[in-house]
């Protein structure tokens, strides 16, 4: 039919301008265009209704919204004819029809007001959700060294966000554009053929949605406007803070590194010119404590703006800290007592009695709360624990509280070892504590030695009477017989081989004496032989005679 009606105004406008001799006098505007021109605006038409029904947001949007004002209109017509029918009846009674059309308009009312429920967010301000900008949110504070990743973090976003919002507004711009773009066809294609209704449709439909989309161009462009300012200013304030902190954590990693380069000197000259490997030990624990706590206090007084405020929740807390954590306060107080004092030192021999309990063995280290104890094969293990080679862990507060003997005190490293052993009442008591002194002797003479080097450094430290370092053997009288005591110095750190050693060499030597007889718990049992039963009277045979 369009095609029709397109040749027959093409036949009367060439009837129109043809002369007498039938020539062609002049051409419409229409006849003007070539036909490849009105093929390339139809198809530009139809990539444009492509573009804007299916590949676009906003005119989905639109299309929406433009329902809803229908269906509107539609509700608005439903209730006139509605209210029409009702003043009716307030006049006289509906017939059959009437009341059946009322119902019928009721029901079509019911299902309209169900689909404008669903269309409900396009009744005001449709485009809202699209016009409004991601939400900034909180903006983190840049006040140390980890903030500078969330900070970084939240800049991105802050990026993505802007990109995202911009990315927006390129559409809405490029649907305006294609609008009026297909305007501009429409109306090309409505000046050469003015009496086609539905180019003049869609044209009135273009420009109502250029209408609707105008306003929404103009918000989105002065929202973005704003909201990039603010986003701009955000982030200059976030590179700012991030310098600083970066600064400032740079000044405290070139402070904390002096520090550390410092520490470590001082341990190069102390391990290169201190032989003593446990004073060298203490030293180092000593200087790694320090390193932190300056390092805790350097981080401290940077990171914590109200020092002031820190100062006096710590001193009303400080009670209640000190209730629940006594042990822990007192094994620091322990640490300083054993630390300045230098009565336990890494490497010694001690012995902690607990409960009842003796453990022996060394200390290998000390740290702010214990004392970590590796147990050795000692005489107490081997009478009372019958357990070694545990690793025993002693808080520090226990040097308030319980005994402690270290066997290797300021550089000791002998302690007085004693055997016993019980020789009969009519043994040569001489002899045997001869041998004694002698077995004692030879295996201890080198201990003796260093003990006496030993104490003679220690009578400036300690006022010491008693050093006589000579093995010293006792007797005493003993129920069983005469108890020989020897007394000597052996290795702190392995009494027992040396302990057995001496004691075998001391039997060996008693039982070649003939006149040395070791005793041993005895009981003597006396039986008298003389007792005899009495003998009975024997019978009579002849006067006078016995049988």
């Amino acid at each position: 039919m369009y095609r029709l009606l397109v040749l027959l105004m093409l036949s009367l406008a060439l009837y129109a301008q043809t002369g007498e001799n039938g020539s062609v006098t002049g051409k419409s505007s229409f006849d003007a265009m070539p036909t490849a021109s009105l093929q390339e605006l139809l198809q530009k038409k139809q990539r444009l209704d492509l573009d804007l029904k299916e590949k676009n947001i906003w005119s989905k949007i639109y299309s929406n919204y433009h329902l809803y004002r229908q269906l509107k209109k539609e509700e608005k017509a439903f209730d006139k004819k509605i209210e029409q029918i009702k003043t009716l009846s307030k006049r006289r009674l509906l017939n059959k029809e009437q009341r059946k059309v009322l119902s019928s308009l009721q029901e079509q009312k019911k299902i309209l007001e169900g689909k404008l429920q669903l269309l409900k967010e396009y009744e005001n301000n449709p485009f809202k959700k699209f016009l409004t900008p991601p939400e900034i949110g909180k903006v983190p504070q840049v006040g140390n060294p980890f903030a500078i990743i969330s900070a970084l973090s939240f800049q991105e976003r802050l990026k993505n966000d802007q990109q995202e919002y911009r990315n927006r507004y390129e559409s809405i711009q490029k649907v305006m554009n294609e609008l009026k773009e297909k305007q501009a066809i429409l109306e090309t294609l409505i000046e050469k053929d003015p009496s086609h209704y539905e180019y003049r449709r869609e044209l009135h439909d273009v420009e109502d949605q250029i209408a609707t989309f105008t306003p929404v161009k103009e918000i989105f462009e002065t929202t973005q406007n704003v909201y990039n300012k603010k986003i701009e200013e955000i982030k200059l304030n976030l590179q700012a803070e991030i310098k600083k902190e970066i600064e400032k954590a740079t000044t405290i990693g070139i402070i904390i590194l002096i520090f550390l380069i410092v520490i470590f000197l001082i341990k190069y000259l102390v391990r290169r010119y201190m032989s003593d490997n446990e004073r060298f030990y203490t030293i180092n624990k000593f200087l790694n404590i320090t390193f932190v706590t300056l390092a805790l206090l350097i981080l401290l007084f940077a990171y914590i703006e109200n020092v002031n405020y820190l100062v006096t929740i710590l001193g009303f807390a400080s009670a209640g800290i000190a209730i629940a954590m006594k042990d822990w306060f007192m094994s620091l107080m322990g640490w300083f007592v054993i630390v300045i004092g230098g009565a336990v030192h890494v490497g010694d021999r001690v012995k902690f009695v607990r409960n009842g309990m003796e453990y022996v063995g060394d200390i290998v280290d000390i740290s702010l709360l214990r004392m970590t104890i590796q147990e050795d094969i000692t005489l107490t293990t081997y009478m009372h624990n019958r357990r070694a080679g545990r690793i025993i862990f002693v808080p520090n507060n226990y040097v308030f509280t319980d005994m402690i003997a270290n066997y290797s005190h300021a550089g000791l490293k002998t302690v007085w070892d004693g055997i016993d052993f019980m020789i009969t009442f009519d043994s040569n008591v001489q002899k045997a504590t001869s041998i004694a002194k002698d077995v004692t002797k030879k295996y201890s003479k080198g201990y003796t030695d260093i003990t006496r080097k030993q104490l003679n450094k220690l009578r400036s430290q300690y006022s010491m009477k008693n050093t006589n370092v000579e093995p010293r053997i006792y007797s005493f009288i003993e129920p069983y017989g005469i108890k020989i005591s020897a007394w000597y110095h052996t290795n702190a750190y392995a009494t027992l081989t040396l302990r057995s050693t001496i004691s075998m060499e001391i039997i060996e030597r008693i039982q070649a004496e003939n006149d040395i007889t070791l005793a041993f718990p005895t009981q003597s049992i006396y039986i008298d032989k003389d007792v005899r039963k009495p003998q009975a009277e024997a019978p009579t045979l002849f006067d006078g005679e016995q049988a």
